[in-house]
């Protein structure tokens, strides 16, 4: 799989894959299927993620991180996503959304306080941005902050937080001044055990169910001065910094979907007899097979180059929305496709292309819809020719 694609062509990334795709057909796809009916949330798995270094890969090590870059921790969290998309979002949501913005923008005091135990799979996070009315536009944010003695008060909710049931600490944006638009925007860490913090409802999801999805709500929750993250009224730009690196790990979410639909279907026509010959032998499944595997593997570069971008210190908004409108919508396509291959045993919950249909859905959605992308995408190329 690795052979031409020269930004990853080396041994350590091909051990590395190796070794994460192993661990997660042993002890995670087994599992799988029972945590999508009950919606057992996958917490013995998350503490063997953590101390397999996969829950802060791209933190330094002396902040308790792996050290790794953002190619490795594509193709790690691909691996992880074919075999369960929930233990995936949950890995995401760590590294990319709670790991990523404390990296960039948290102080020693900070990294030393929360990012360490949270790279460690000692703690687990979650990130606080969309509200009951805005989810695409983080600019209108009414969940607001003031100013106290030690610290901020913190009042407001917030909706469809992804691991908001079980986090330790929540990466939460709030309005500082509402005259200052998203220029009064601020970023702060929060313990989740403070008091006024509630998880005021879970949703009932389509898919990745073993993850959850919380609605929280925040009254007058005290928020002492270590929680401010970078400077005040800089949320917007670290929420926009930290959508960009979470798109590379959604995308890499919707690659391991794919790709587990991908490999059902191949399985599943070689094995399944029609006319007296396997289904594989007919041109209409094969032209299936061909152009799923197409999209992922066109999907799969994608991503690797804006990880690739993101390691070289290169802009990569554009990159990353490509990525993620790609990644999401071949994952949408081939496990559509895959039921097709399947007929009427992809329709039932026996096959796990059924599953792959239901968690596939969510990446076209969660840190950026489709839409959202392909308007980041246009104002980028657009922005060229000024």
């Amino acid at each position: 799989m690795l052979n031409g694609w020269p930004i990853i062509n080396d041994e350590a990334k091909t051990m590395l894959m190796d070794q994460v795709r192993a661990f997660a057909q042993k002890e995670i796809a087994p599992k799988a299927k029972e945590f999508d009916e009950t919606g057992h949330f996958p917490t013995d798995l998350i503490k063997q993620l953590g101390e397999m270094g996969l829950m802060g890969m791209m933190v330094e090590e002396k902040f308790g991180g792996a050290g790794m870059d953002t190619v490795s921790y594509a193709m790690a969290l691909e691996e992880i996503a074919s075999a369960c998309a929930s233990t995936a979002v949950i890995m995401s949501v760590n590294n990319s959304l709670v790991c990523g913005p404390l990296s960039a923008f948290g102080s020693d005091e900070q990294k030393e306080k929360f990012l360490k135990p949270l790279a460690q799979g000692k703690k687990l996070g979650c990130f606080a941005l969309s509200e009951p009315g805005h989810g695409s536009d983080p600019a209108g944010l009414k969940c607001s902050v003031t100013k106290v003695e030690g610290g901020y008060r913190l009042n407001g909710s917030k909706n469809w937080i992804t691991n908001g049931k079980e986090a330790d600490f929540a990466i939460v944006f709030a309005t500082l001044d509402k005259n200052l638009g998203h220029k009064g925007i601020c970023a702060f860490v929060v313990d989740t055990k403070a008091a006024g913090y509630q998880v005021a409802k879970l949703e009932d999801k389509l898919g990745i169910t073993a993850s959850s999805t919380a609605a929280l709500f925040f009254d007058d929750v005290f928020i002492p001065q270590i929680g401010l993250l970078g400077k005040e009224g800089q949320g917007f730009k670290i929420a926009l910094h930290t959508l960009d690196g979470g798109r590379i790990g959604i995308a890499s979410q919707a690659l391991g979907i794919a790709k587990c639909a991908l490999s059902a279907s191949k399985n599943f026509a070689s094995e399944r007899e029609q006319f007296g010959a396997p289904i594989s032998k007919l041109q209409a499944i094969q032209f299936f097979i061909a152009d799923m595997a197409t999209r992922l593997q066109g999907a799969r570069l994608l991503t690797w180059a804006a990880a690739n971008c993101k390691d070289n210190d290169l802009k990569y908004t554009k990159e990353a929305a490509m990525a993620k409108l790609a990644a999401s919508e071949a994952a949408m396509w081939i496990a559509t496709k895959a039921i097709q291959v399947h007929g009427g045993y992809g329709y039932t919950k026996e096959y796990v292309v059924e599953r792959n249909f239901r968690d596939a859905k969510i990446t076209e959605i969660y840190e950026g819809t489709s839409e959202i992308q392909r308007l980041v995408i246009a104002a980028q190329e657009l922005a060229e020719l000024k």
